[in-house]
């Protein structure tokens, strides 16, 4: 007979974890002013916020923790690093960050100003808000079939090349900084974008001389999906793909928290060298010197491993199988996600799971107070409150979708924990007609709110 599937690794380690009471949860959710950011780490049994510095390391990466060079410039882990990066990337200049937002920030601050327009698919929370606190402008370019989400298209990720040269062709040039490609897309449910996309992306930028660059935190996740759903890449190694996308652009951010499979840590690589030289001086500036940049030297020596083993097929698809585990099972229970599932979490459709809650009372957010309060389980809001207002009207803005994001980190939960979330969720599920009511905010930011705001009952 065939052989069951199994994981490519054993546990070595266990953290114990609280199971709480519905009493209790109730209680800390008020103190909490109703946002599950400002719960207590051990206030929560299973932990879905967020996929980014959540997972485990490997034996290799914490081997590598000790050989750490600590060294302020020219550091000897800084080197190891830089060639990993550049081995899968081809981007030969790299400056580290201590996380992916503060890439953004060192990047943009050389590339973004006033008045820009920056086009790409569904740009993320702080990519938007570094480009809008610069009194710039993000617009969403993703094909429409993201927001379906009954269509089983592959790549949902895909930028949509009508509405991109219709930007090229009604802003100046000058106006526009670059096309950011972000691999996987997170705000329409971790879809990927496929390399024929990218690179006609390339092309129709290179006809207008706009730069293309790659939000990169979920690239080796993108990768994987490029060699089980794209016609002739199944034979192709993930390296061997990784480098062809990022042949397509001219310079990346990442979030190394997520498949740099770190607990900290982001970077800059890029091959244009006065980007770099222009760059560097803000590294120094807002991160630190530029070869170690936010990161201690240990870390960077994880970070180089990591790249390495998350850029492994067998690795790929045992984590992306748990994810795709736990979406059959949602779908089993007849729970509106989007489909098809995400590299790194499965998204609900709130506004098919909560149909009595209006969106002026945010129904995804109140669908993640209802499942924690189901099961102690923290997930994450990627809906309206998510959006923020218009930075000129001040008004909500109510995205195609309202989802609630279960991001499952990497090699820590096991399909048990993917049955009982699954569960909990069924249970919300079946009493989804009482959950009439929503909430309404106290207080918030002038920017990304969705991490601070407070809440009450409306």
């Amino acid at each position: 007979m065939n052989l069951p599937y199994a994981e490519p690794f054993r546990i070595k380690m266990v953290e114990e974890i609280y199971q709480s009471t519905r009493e209790e949860r109730e209680r800390w959710l008020k103190e909490a002013n109703y946002n599950l950011f400002n719960l207590r780490s051990s206030h929560v049994y299973i932990d879905l916020l967020t996929d980014s510095g959540t997972g485990a390391m490997s034996d290799r990466q914490w081997s590598a923790l000790m050989t750490g060079d600590e060294s302020y410039a020219g550091s000897r882990s800084f080197e190891q690093l830089q060639k990993t990066v550049e081995k899968i990337t081809g981007f030969k200049y790299l400056l580290p960050t201590h996380q992916g937002r503060a890439a953004e920030n060192v990047l943009f601050s050389v590339l973004v100003k006033e008045g820009d327009v920056v086009p790409g698919n569904s740009h993320f929370d702080t990519t938007k808000g570094h480009i809008e606190f610069r009194k710039a402008h993000a617009i969403d370019c993703t094909i429409d079939e993201a927001f379906d989400i009954n269509d089983l298209h592959p790549f949902k990720g895909n930028i949509n090349l009508e509405k991109l040269e219709e930007v090229y062709k009604s802003h100046p040039k000058e106006n526009i900084p670059f096309c950011l490609i972000t691999i996987t897309c997170n705000s329409s449910g971790g879809q990927p974008v496929s390399l024929e996309n990218m690179k006609a992306v390339k092309a129709l930028s290179d006809q207008y001389g706009i730069p293309v660059f790659f939000d990169s935190a979920r690239f080796a996740e993108n990768a994987y999906f490029i060699k089980k759903r794209e016609a002739g890449q199944e034979n192709r190694s993930i390296k061997e793909i990784c480098k062809e996308i990022f042949s397509y652009g001219d310079g990346m951010t990442m979030s190394s928290k997520k498949d740099g499979l770190v607990n900290i840590g982001g970077f800059i690589a890029l091959n244009n060298e006065e980007v770099f030289r222009k760059a560097s001086n803000f590294t120094i500036i807002y991160e630190g010197f530029i070869t170690y940049g936010g990161m201690a030297g240990r870390d960077m020596a994880a970070l180089a491993v990591g790249l390495d083993e998350a850029t492994e097929f067998a690795y790929l698809e045992s984590r992306i199988s748990q994810v795709e585990y736990l979406g059959n099972k949602l779908i089993e229970y007849g729970i509106p996600v989007q489909k098809p599932i995400g590299g790194h979490a499965v998204f609900i459709d709130s506004l098919n799971f909560l149909p009595n809650v209006s969106r002026e009372e945010y129904p995804a957010q109140t669908l993640g107070l209802e499942i924690y309060k189901e099961a102690g389980i923290r997930t994450v809001e990627i809906g309206t409150l998510l959006a923020d207002r218009d930075p000129d009207t001040r008004e909500n803005r109510y995205p195609k979708l309202e989802l609630v994001r279960l991001a499952i980190p990497r090699r820590t939960y096991t399909n048990n924990h993917m049955d009982y979330i699954a569960a909990a969720i069924k249970n919300v599920y079946e009493r989804r007609e009482e959950i009439a009511k929503g909430y309404k905010i106290t207080w918030e930011p002038e920017i990304l709110r969705h991490f601070t705001v407070q809440l009450e009952k409306a």
